[in-house]
């Protein structure tokens, strides 16, 4: 009898094998491999509630990624604020919290184009989806509450690789025209470049498809054009008809939005002493701010300058080099009317080649086919410009 329900049982097993977990086989190390090849901050936070295991090896990842999907305006905030103090009586709103914060960058125009670009958003009742709030303390994920990427990431021990990415770009320009930057930074700005152009003709196919961009006075071309001869050197008409007012705006601008995400920053650069690499961008790819590992020591050595009027880092004073085409076009067919390159180093620091064996940096802050653009422009004539501290 024994032996009989001992092959019964064998049979069993042979017919209904127990689960195997093949992921215990697999080393640690390994399992690191996979998760750093995910580095989605919140697909890793719910790796954490699968096992002990995970839940122990993911804050030893060492590339993430985290993505803004959620950002509550002043409006929304300010509103909540006030509904909570009057119905509290005038007890401060329990859902604020310092540093439970969403980045918040907005074009403010024309009008003030110093003004402070980015406010810490304080913690609203109104719920949304945002992808960093699904890692909670201690990779729990009971309850979904926002989360300032300075929190999301204090979990992790081994950050080396960051990239954070905001839902949109700061700077609101016209449909139709382009507007992208990039930008280098340590205890201050190191460079900037800026790529811009008013409108964009992109091929499709045998024909065009042209957005005109309509200036704010309601005029057109900006200078791109107006049937004056291209020679290389910047029409007349671009200084009388807003083409320069424009490009000087789109340079102010991006230099404000850039130091507003380096000031940012700080807690995070503090907090991560074994961070190679930042970047902060945008899923527009408007603006990228990034920091190599010598940079981010400087910047933890040396601290950096504060705007005294805003929540940004101080732009130190500066050296241009602009350079202007009404009609360039690209080898891949696209056509930027008004395209502008500007350059922009700190005047303290030595002259930095454009072109040449060490000079390829402006090309290289652009994907194709705009880093193509930037090589054409930097052939044009040169214009140089200064700037003061702001």
């Amino acid at each position: 009898m024994l032996n009989m329900g001992s092959s019964k049982s064998d049979l069993r097993s042979t017919i209904y094998p127990e689960p195997v977990d093949h992921f215990d086989h697999l080393p640690d190390p390994l399992l690191l491999l996979i998760f750093n090849k995910i580095g989605d901050v919140k697909t890793l936070g719910r790796c954490c509630g699968v096992c002990t295991r995970f839940h122990s090896l993911v804050p030893q990842v060492d590339n993430v990624v985290v993505r803004v999907d959620c950002v509550i305006s002043d409006d929304d905030s300010d509103s909540s604020s006030s509904s909570s103090s009057s119905s509290s009586g005038g007890s401060s709103d329990k859902s604020r919290h310092p540093i439970s914060s969403l980045f918040r960058l907005v074009f403010l125009g024309l009008v003030k184009p110093f003004q402070s670009l980015t406010q810490l958003i304080s913690i609203s009742s109104r719920r949304c989806t945002a992808s960093s709030s699904l890692v909670e303390d201690d990779f729990e994920q009971n309850s979904v509450t926002h989360h300032s990427p300075t929190q999301v990431l204090k979990n992790f021990d081994e950050i080396k690789l960051l990239r954070i990415e905001l839902p949109s770009g700061e700077l609101g320009i016209d449909e139709g025209a382009l507007l992208k930057w990039r930008a280098d930074f340590g205890s201050t700005l190191d460079n900037c470049v800026i790529l811009g152009a008013s409108s964009v003709i992109q091929p499709i196919g045998n024909r065009t498809d042209l957005v005109e961009e309509q200036c704010g006075n309601g005029s057109n071309s900006l200078g791109d054009g107006n049937g004056e001869t291209d020679n290389g050197s910047i029409p007349e008409s671009f200084y009388t008809n807003g083409g320069l007012k424009l490009r000087v705006v789109w340079t102010i601008s991006s230099l404000i939005a850039a130091s507003a995400r380096h000031y940012l920053l700080q807690p995070i650069i503090a907090e991560h002493k074994k961070l190679e690499s930042l970047v902060l961008t945008d899923v527009d790819e408007q603006g990228v701010l990034c920091m190599n590992r010598v940079q981010l020591e400087e910047l933890r050595v040396k601290p950096l300058s504060a705007s005294s009027a805003s929540k940004r880092t101080m732009v130190p004073a500066l050296n241009m080099r602009l350079w202007y085409a009404p009609h360039l076009e690209l080898p891949d067919g696209t056509v930027l009317k008004g395209a502008t390159l500007v350059a922009i180093r700190p005047s303290e620091q030595p002259k930095k080649e454009v072109v040449g064996p060490n000079g390829n940096w402006v090309a290289a802050a652009f994907e194709e086919p705009y880093g193509t653009a930037a090589r054409m422009l930097v052939k044009r004539r040169t214009y140089c410009l200064e700037m003061n501290s702001f």
